[in-house]
């Protein structure tokens, strides 16, 4: 790839708007272990600037829409918004199927929102493979960056992996509660969101079905160190993103986790531990369970250490040169 293709810097990053954006998003798909990516990578890693939503739920919920409305809000408030959709594949071509004009009415001429179509393929967590170096990317130069996943139930469970707040979605009547209770994914989300609250008494059923299943859960414990801090209890909210209302609620609660995250002491050990087992997948992913045993001792990431220049070395030391048969 051109190296003129790809920013030097994160300022340059920012410099460039939605355009510079899209290349070295480009750049991270076609050349990922190249040098110029690699540098990029490490300096955003290093520079997080915005605070990541994981927005999660069974297709149907409302995911799309309600992120639309929270763009809306959060424009009003004068942040900027980076989406990363990450939609089923298409079959013949094997990019995003639905693709971003047709998920979120945005302004193409506001650069203080930029939104990237993934393509799932064959990973069943809800994520595409590069959506982690996608959100570190976008993470740097955004306020917020949002990630919906592609919504296939169970398997929903990745989204913590790359995200600072989890939002769960579950539609009214649906038996999405039920469900929620049944797949043990209670402890990913950090707030609740029941959708279509004009649904009337099924909502608030639905409200208090999934506040009874927390409320036998425990809350998420502050770090240590943080004593004075209260534990995280996950808010159960009602929304109707058509017609804005539990809106403010739900853009309060985002911020109250993010203050909580970082009084708590708990924001620095999350992304630590999501930087951890990235670099843990991708040795699997493309050295298989043999090579993730070979370094198995060398994958501890110490406190601001960039994941990515770590699996560069790795591959570039000889114990993982030359690959390995999954």
């Amino acid at each position: 790839m051109n190296r003129t293709q790809v920013p030097q810097t994160i300022k340059d990053l920012k410099a460039g708007g939605k355009a510079v954006m899209a290349r070295a998003l480009a750049a991270i798909e076609q050349a990922p272990d190249s040098d110029e990516v690699i540098r990029l990578l490490d300096e955003a890693w290093k520079s997080p600037h915005g605070h990541v939503l994981g927005l999660t739920g069974p297709p149907g919920v409302g995911k799309s829409t309600l992120i639309g409305s929270l763009i809306a809000g959060w424009r009003k408030m004068g942040r900027t918004v980076g989406v990363i959709a990450v939609d089923p594949s298409s079959r013949r071509t094997g990019g995003a199927l639905l693709g971003d004009r047709t998920r979120l009415a945005t302004d193409p001429e506001d650069e203080g929102i930029y939104v990237r179509s993934m393509a799932a393929r064959d990973r069943l967590g809800g994520l595409a493979g590069l959506t982690a170096p996608a959100m570190i990317l976008m993470r740097a130069v955004y306020d917020i960056v949002l990630v919906e996943t592609v919504g296939v139930g169970q398997s929903e469970t990745d989204v913590a992996g790359v995200a600072d707040t989890v939002i769960f979605c579950i539609q009214p009547g649906s038996g999405d509660s039920l469900q929620f209770m049944k797949a043990g994914i209670m402890e990913v989300p950090h707030i609740m969101v029941v959708t279509k609250a004009d649904m009337g008494a099924r909502a608030e059923r639905a409200r208090a079905d999934v506040a009874g299943a927390l409320g036998l859960s425990e809350h998420l414990p502050a770090g240590e160190g943080s004593e004075d801090v209260a534990d995280w209890a996950i808010p159960v909210l009602k929304l109707s993103a058509a017609q804005g209302e539990g809106l403010e609620e739900l853009l309060q609660a985002v911020d109250d986790h993010e203050n909580w995250l970082k009084r708590s002491g708990m924001l620095e050990k999350f992304r630590q531990a999501q930087g951890q087992a990235w670099l843990r997948e991708s040795v699997r992913e493309k050295y298989g369970t043999q090579g993730l045993k070979k370094v198995a001792d060398q994958l501890d990431l110490p406190p601001g250490a960039s994941p990515f220049s770590r699996l560069w070395e790795l591959e570039h030391s000889g114990v993982l040169a030359g690959g390995l048969e999954k």
